[in-house]
């Protein structure tokens, strides 16, 4: 008979598919290399070979895809895609094309022809993936600000707390009820310090988790013992949120004075009005040891995500 070679099949595809369920990355740390499935033969009868399978690899929500060039730094990479959502699907190396059997070559004049063609390879890339926090507000300043403390009194988070700086040596994530069925997602940044969009300390690392939230909450201790020291302290994270993104300068805020427990009443109240008169805005007094102010602080923070516009 004729030529009766079938055409091969494609090779599988890889992709990157949001899972709800996952909060780390830490799953793709002990494998390297991940490969989709081989398509298979074109085989005598013109059957044509089944496609390869293709490869989801879970990935969580807030996970930014890079492709690693050995030219530069992994973060510098192509964006390929960011996940986003459960669900999610990003594809990160397709497959390759599968080659023409014997009877793809047959002519009028040549109906017996001994030639087929290869297939074309698949994509391969090394990737570089990045999570990035996904919250409703941002909890920022300076370190030892009373960040963790605030965000252990409003959940169920179990943040290392002490009296010294850079405690918090990663973000942590809390889930805040407040009421009507409604929750709100918090993210406690370790404390920024000057430099850090240049890499001092432990910013540069967080600077773009808080990115991704809606609003941020910035704290401003009271043990500052002034106003001035307090508008400086402030200032300084200040500096470093606007030097590493204009999306950071422009984000929607609530400036909170922290730590009211540590002074008398009276002094307090009164630090915290020459406070306001300096900065020109608002500023809620609060203690995430007592609970004094949380309450409405939680409520100015829902009203502010529920007015896309405020």
């Amino acid at each position: 008979g004729g030529p009766d070679g079938g055409d091969g099949g494609d090779g599988g595809s890889v992709f990157l598919q949001g899972d709800g369920d996952l909060t780390t990355l830490n799953d793709l740390a002990y494998r390297s290399r991940y490969e989709a499935g081989d398509g298979r033969p074109g085989g005598g009868n013109n059957r044509a070979g089944r496609d390869g399978a293709d490869l989801t690899i879970p990935v969580p929500a807030g996970t930014v895809v890079r492709e690693a060039l050995p030219d530069r730094e992994p973060r510098e990479g192509p964006l390929l895609g960011e996940i986003l959502e459960h669900g999610s699907r990003l594809p990160v190396a397709r497959g390759g094309k599968g080659g023409r059997g014997n009877r793809a070559f047959a002519t009028s004049t040549r109906q017996a022809p001994r030639e087929r063609e290869e297939g074309v390879p698949g994509t391969e890339r090394k990737l570089y993936l990045e999570l990035k926090l996904l919250a409703d507000i941002g909890l920022v300043g300076l370190p030892n600000a009373g960040k963790s403390t605030l965000l252990a009194r409003i959940s169920a988070a179990t943040p290392k707390i002490s009296a010294y700086p850079f405690t918090t040596l990663k973000p942590n994530l809390g889930v805040v009820e407040i009421g009507d069925y409604r929750r709100l997602v918090v993210a406690d940044i370790p404390g920024l310090i000057e430099g850090a969009h240049r890499g001092a300390g432990l910013g540069i690392e967080f600077l773009r988790h808080i990115e991704r939230t809606s609003i941020l909450v910035h704290l401003v201790s009271l043990e500052a013992g002034s106003a001035e020291k307090m508008l400086a302290d402030y200032r300084t994270v200040e500096a470093e949120l606007a030097q590493h993104s204009e999306e950071l300068a422009g984000k929607r805020r609530i400036v909170a004075a922290s730590k009211a427990d540590l002074l008398p009443p009276e002094e307090q109240a009164a630090l915290v009005v020459a406070f306001e008169g300096l900065l020109g805005a608002p500023v809620a007094a609060i203690s995430a040891v007592t609970g004094r102010g949380v309450k409405d602080l939680l409520g100015r923070a829902a009203a502010l995500l529920r007015d896309p516009g405020a």
